[in-house]
This record gives C-alpha cells, structure tokens and sequence, in this order.
C-alpha cells in the first residue's frame, strides 16, 4: 500500500452516527414539529372540519358522529397502528413511530384549548392556508429529524410493503380515502378544502426538507461544446465539467457539459445556449445544496 493510500471507511453505522452525533437537535426538531403540527389541527383545521387525511383527519369525522374527543381517538388509533407495525414492519421501522405517536395526541390535547384565543371558524380559507402552511412545516421538521407521527404513516409503510407500490402511491391510497369518507360526513366543499390543505401540507414538507433552491444544475448536449464551455467560464464566471457519454440510440460519442449556476443566472445560460446552439439539448434541475469545487 502507498504512504497515500486512502483509508477505507465503514459504511455499515454511518447512519447510527448521524442519529447519535446530532441526537439533541433531531429531538427539539420532533418536539417542535409534533407541536406546530398540533397547533395547525387545533387552531385551524378541526373548528373548520377539514378532513385532510391521516388518523387526525379520522378523528375529525369521530368527533363530528361519535362525539369522541380528537387526542382520545389519535392516541388510541396511534397505539393500535403501533402494535401493527410491530409485527407486520418490526421493531426497527416501529421505533421510528414511537415517540411521535405519543407526543402527538399529547400536544393535540394541551393545545386544544386555544381556539379560545383564536378563532377562525368563519375565516375556512385563511385557516386551510395557515393550516396547511404551519402544519407542513411540523411535519417537515419531523420528518427531518429522521422521525414520523405515527398514524397512517404506518399504514402507508404496510400498503407499500406488501401491495409494491411507492410510499406517495400508498400515501394517496390510505389518505385518498380518508379524505373521500369526509364528503359523505361534511359535503363535498369541505373536500375541495381539504385538498388544498393536503397540497399545501406537501409542497411546504417538501421545502423544509429539501430546502429552497438558490442554484440550477444544467446538464447540456451540444455541438458546440467550446463555445458554450467557454461562456460559462468567461462569461458567467463558474466551473463546468465534461463528461464522456455515448447516445442510447445512435450509440454515438457525445460530450455532456455538467454546470452549476445561482437561480439569478439561470435565464443567462438559458439564453446563452440558444444563442450558441439553437439545437442543443439540455436539462435544468434544482440544486438544493452545492459543495466543494472552486
């Protein structure tokens, strides 16, 4: 071996020693999104019965025909699925659940009472935005934390393993439905409400997630591979990296241009390929984290 060989890494705990290097700031992110969550389903989305999915969208409709309080049903529905998971997911996916199933009908219940301060009954819009908004950005930061509520997320994780269908496919499936049953208790306008709030919920998750994008990944095809190179470097002042390719139906040898630009340049190189090659083929990403390079 040379005196600069490099040294080989074990990857086999390396999520064990994310968990337990940022162990502190994963559970204030749960705590803090198992309680923002409670709050926008307290504040805003039970007094309007917005039906929006999940085991609390279930307690909605129990709470409206069985008249049974929202964190009784939740955590009795929590504990039910957690047993569940137990035994058809195991105990490792099951661990992930504990926590928030417990703190979430324990928070929808200290926070039940702050309808008294805020009250929003007549305002169903506003409260489907905030609602959705507030409640994204909990479910986000659980969801970061490496964690999850509980609930149908377990069903979802069931549906998935035993149907083969992708996670969003289950999602849609198990809280599709939940939704559907809300029509038939509170009308079908509180349905159209309860999917912007289910839109909302997973555009403002995905965001907290992933983050806003400051950057564009461009991945170009030209005939000019020169000119366009050397407008990214000269003009617009960033790297580029050229990857060797072949193409899948004319087997052919071609180059791809691989580069990274602020969102604010974004229409610069846009504009600059066309103008070099009217006929380039490109493609442009978001770029949520850009590290290392020059």
């Amino acid at each position: 071996m040379g005196l600069f060989s490099k040294k080989a890494i074990n990857t086999e705990n390396i999520i064990q020693e994310i968990y337990a290097k940022y162990r502190a700031k994963r559970y204030l992110e749960l705590i803090l999104g198992v309680f923002l969550i409670s709050i926008a389903f307290n504040v805003f989305l039970l007094p309007n019965n917005i039906v929006y999915g999940g085991v609390s969208g279930l307690s909605i409709i129990a709470k409206q025909l069985l008249n049974i309080e929202p964190s009784l049903f939740i955590m009795a529905g929590s504990i039910l699925l957690l047993i569940v998971s137990y035994f058809v997911l195991g105990k490792e996916q099951t661990t992930a659940s504990i926590l928030g199933s417990i703190l979430f009908p324990l928070f929808v219940n200290l926070t039940e009472n702050l309808t008294t301060y805020i009250q929003l009954e007549n305002e169903i819009l506003l409260s489907v935005v905030f609602g959705g908004i507030i409640n994204g950005f909990g479910a986000g930061l659980v969801f970061k934390a490496g964690f999850t509520t509980g609930g149908t997320d377990i069903i979802n994780q069931i549906i998935s393993k035993y149907l083969k269908v992708s996670m969003g496919k289950a999602m849609l499936m198990s809280d599709g439905l939940i939704v559907l049953c809300g029509v038939f208790v509170f009308g079908i306008n509180k349905l159209m409400y309860a999917l912007i709030v289910v839109y909302i919920i997973g555009l403002i998750t995905d965001k907290v997630l992933l983050g806003i994008s400051s950057s564009k990944a461009f991945h170009i095809i030209t005939n000019h591979e020169t000119e366009i190179k050397n407008y990214v470097l000269k003009e617009l002042g960033h790297g580029v990296t050229i990857f060797d390719a072949k193409g899948g139906f004319t087997r052919e040898k071609q180059k791809v241009l691989l580069c990274v630009v602020p969102t604010n340049q974004y229409y610069k190189l846009k504009e600059g390929i066309h103008q070099i090659d009217h006929d380039a083929f490109f493609v442009v990403t978001d770029a949520y984290e850009v590290f290392g390079g020059e």
